[in-house]
């Protein structure tokens, strides 16, 4: 059993370790945090911030829509971008300057304001372009620097550290504006939260940059995305394409991104109108719409824990199941009440069901692609993510006009993204991992490399499922496992970590709604 920690080592451990894997882990989880905040103060804001403008329902869906698809088709440049320059860390500190920068336009506007739609779309296209443009390489650069048995509990606890961040950037927002608005300065009040969460962007770049990168890009795995000389050399026909598709639909990858697709797809066709809904149709005060919003989030950061030590138990798969089965009446409970205690009761729910829906999908994108896919794989799925966002917004928001924005169409909109969730079941069913390969070199260190499943199953450095790094400490669990208890030497030099670990997860946003 672990000695008690001292006083000095208790203290220690809020503060960044000077080098090794401990500190990367640690700056990594103070980006997370940083980013986080942003997310909560600024980026679920900006939907508020167009009806503040003047935008109607429909103009405001499509803000929050049509720049996820514009940012997936720029993030297409990522393979040749990381292979011209032949570093991830230095193209990921490049596209996180500047989406701190894409919220100046946004302050300008609410000092000015007004703005045309047109200049929101630019403005947010820039932030969206920026943010899925580095989620690629940003998934490349982690699998290289977090070894595969710390993947579990680490991102349980930065996805856990991610919630409560949002939520404080949230909360603190909400609180900020209802301020404003009672004091007539409500268009100067989320100018100031543009420039808190530009500010808090800045940050989390300055961590990123000194974060360290071990293994710079592979040429095979930049160029898998469809970038690089090797492409330009030798196009591939037709029908070679076709062949690849189909082999990629088949594949472990191939078939949880369907379904992802779907579930993006059903969730968007009403997610993106929670916000008109709440605040123009029934009218919610700017506390009670961050109250309802806030609470989801809360929950997620308390379910968390759990849901990892769930996950150890069941599996990434049997954890998107589910979750992938909790998020589908979701919507349902929306046409029952307004009140504010149930909508928060409702939310406790939600907030449960896509934390573990969430986390699953971290996980399953570390499993079901190899090293060399990681890139084209994530670079695919965000593609195909924005479009599935944007075309089932713009379908939400079709039906929502055409039955006249009025109440009965809101409720539509939700019945209709309920049975779209249930339509996407069978995709779940088709979800599988890949099949461990054989060793077939003979023994670890003969010349071959191990399994995944071989790798897990190590247990060299003592980590159990259960255990959850924190920044600047080493592994704690239930147990008080002090610094340098359950990570070799080699792993905390990070020079010496054989065979990295594939990463893959792709760019999410905690959904706000239901």
């Amino acid at each position: 059993m672990p000695r008690p920690p001292s006083a000095a080592e208790f203290l220690a451990r809020g503060l960044p370790p000077r080098s090794g894997l401990r500190r990367d882990l640690w700056i990594s989880t103070a980006d997370a945090t940083a980013y986080s905040v942003m997310v909560g103060c600024g980026e679920h804001y900006i939907p508020a911030f167009a009806l503040a403008l003047g935008f109607g329902p429909v103009a405001t869906g499509l803000t929050a829509s049509l720049p996820l698809f514009l940012g997936a088709l720029f993030q297409l440049v990522t393979p040749l971008a990381v292979r011209r320059l032949g570093t991830n860390r230095g193209w990921v500190v490049a596209t996180t300057a500047v989406q701190a920068a894409s919220f100046v336009p946004l302050i300008w506007w609410a000092l000015r304001g007004h703005a045309q739609l047109w200049e929101m779309l630019l403005a947010v296209s820039i932030y969206w372009s920026a943010g899925m443009a580095g989620a690629p390489a940003w998934n490349a650069w982690m699998g290289t620097l977090i070894p595969e048995r710390m993947r579990t509990p680490y991102f349980a606890h930065r996805s856990r550290l991610s919630q409560f961040g949002v939520l404080v950037g949230f909360v603190a927002g909400g609180l900020l504006l209802e301020w404003g608005r009672r004091q007539g300065t409500l268009l100067e009040t989320f100018a100031l939260l543009f420039a808190l969460a530009s500010g808090c962007r800045l940050v989390s770049t300055l961590c990123l940059a000194a974060c360290r990168e071990l293994k710079p890009p592979e040429p095979a795995a930049t160029g898998a995305a469809g970038s690089g000389a090797g492409v330009r050399r030798d196009l591939p026909s037709v029908a070679s394409l076709l062949r690849q598709a189909r082999a990629f639909a088949a594949a472990p990858a191939g078939t949880l991104v369907a379904y992802l697709w779907a579930v993006t797809f059903a969730c968007q066709f009403s997610g993106a109108y929670f916000t008109p809904y709440m605040l123009k149709d029934r009218h919610f005060p700017y506390w009670a719409y961050m109250l309802v919003v806030a609470v989801s989030f809360l929950a997620r950061a308390l379910v968390l824990p759990s849901l990892g030590r769930l996950g150890s138990r069941v599996g990434a798969l049997g954890l998107l199941w589910v979750g992938g089965l909790a998020i589908v009446p979701l919507t349902l409970f929306w046409l029952v009440s307004a009140d504010i205690p149930y909508l928060i009761g409702v939310q406790c729910l939600a907030g449960a069901a896509w934390a573990a829906y969430e986390l699953a999908v971290v996980l399953l994108f570390f499993e079901a692609a190899s090293h060399r896919e990681r890139t084209g794989v994530v670079t695919v799925y965000n593609l195909g993510h924005a479009l599935a966002w944007v075309c089932g917004a713009a379908s939400g928001g079709l039906l929502l006009r055409t039955l006249g924005e009025d109440r009965q169409a809101y409720f539509a909109v939700f019945a209709v993204s309920a049975v779209l969730r249930v339509a996407a079941i069978p995709l779940l069913r088709r979800v599988h991992l890949p099949k461990p390969e054989s060793n077939e070199a003979g023994e670890p260190g003969a010349g071959g490399d191990r399994s995944a499943a071989e790798d897990r199953r190590a247990d060299g450095a003592g980590v159990a499922a259960t255990e959850v790094l924190l920044p600047g400490d080493g592994i704690l669990a239930g147990d008080a496992v002090l610094p340098g208890d359950a990570i070799p030497e080699e792993d905390l030099d990070g020079d010496q970590i054989a065979s990295p670990p594939d990463g893959r997860q792709p760019q999410s946003r905690p959904s706000a709604m239901t």
